[in-house]
């Protein structure tokens, strides 16, 4: 297989990757073949899949204006995957302009394409490092840099927590996370399940799908998924479907297709300052 001039050394061509199949989702082009076919494996499984990215992403940018009305600026996006169009730092440096963005993913396309996007961008850097070693985020140079953790920040978990299995304990890590985190920081989370709409009768070919990649798909329960803000205090509406979560006028809060996931917005409980 030819490997493309944007392509990272050391890339396994022949295994599909979570975050390059987003990008395919999202219309972008750094993806390869194998990405794709997974991806239009998964569209035919559960042919909503687009709409509910698209979704994801329109909850992301609402958390990100609801976080910098509360006036924080800083974000630490973790699972940041391909930057496209509308991503963390276009939405939060449109907001405010000073506001500064640290991405963190562990695949290499993404994390070469994200130096890309963000060269002149000298408040935004991307981390090459994996969730499952905080430490490795929240000690690298751009974190140290870019972050001031002794203030409030916005920690995005956004559709990354399902690709962490059980065995990981992704809620252990969570908490390392948010115990490093000022009070009246943000954790900002949204979440795959079949607890309602059509997930509950497609998951399991989406799930066959997503087992040929890097990180299998884990649906979790309402409750399972509301344990990750242990330590937080849900702000209003709580843990809902995406597109319920304070939504501004858009249509299609109602289909049936998009109550397959959930988010939600915690902050921090304790003294801000």
């Amino acid at each position: 297989m030819e490997r493309p001039a944007w392509a990272p050394q050391g890339i396994d061509l022949t295994v599909p990757s979570v975050s390059r199949m987003y990008d395919y989702y999202l219309g972008g082009s750094h993806n390869f073949e194998v990405d794709r076919e997974a991806g239009r494996r998964a569209i035919e499984a559960w042919p909503g899949l687009p709409k509910i990215i698209q979704a994801n992403r329109a909850f992301m940018r609402r958390a990100i204006r609801f976080a910098v009305g509360e006036g924080i600026t800083q974000f630490l996006d973790i699972g940041s995957g391909i930057p496209t169009f509308g991503n963390v730092h276009e939405a939060a440096q449109s907001a405010d302009p000073s506001a500064r963005v640290v991405y963190v993913d562990n695949d290499p396309v993404a994390v070469a394409h994200s130096r890309s996007v963000l060269e002149g961008n000298d408040r935004a850097e991307v981390v090459s490092a994996d969730f499952r070693s905080p430490q490795d985020i929240l000690y690298s140079a751009e974190v140290e840099r870019l972050l001031d953790l002794e203030r409030p920040v916005a920690l995005l978990l956004v559709a990354l927590l399902h690709f962490i299995e059980d065995k990981d304990d992704p809620w252990k890590t969570v908490r390392e996370i948010g115990d490093e985190l000022a009070p009246g920081s943000l954790l900002v989370l949204s979440h795959s399940s079949a607890d309602e709409g059509p997930m509950r009768n497609v998951g399991g070919g989406v799930r066959d799908v997503y087992r040929q990649t890097s990180s299998p798909l884990i649906t979790r329960s309402r409750t399972e998924i509301t344990r990750f803000f242990d330590g937080f205090e849900l702000v209003e509406p709580g843990v809902v479907p995406l597109p319920r979560w304070r939504p501004e006028d858009v249509p299609g809060t109602d289909d049936p297709l998009l109550l397959s996931g959930y988010a939600g917005v915690g902050r921090k409980a304790g003294r801000v300052g």
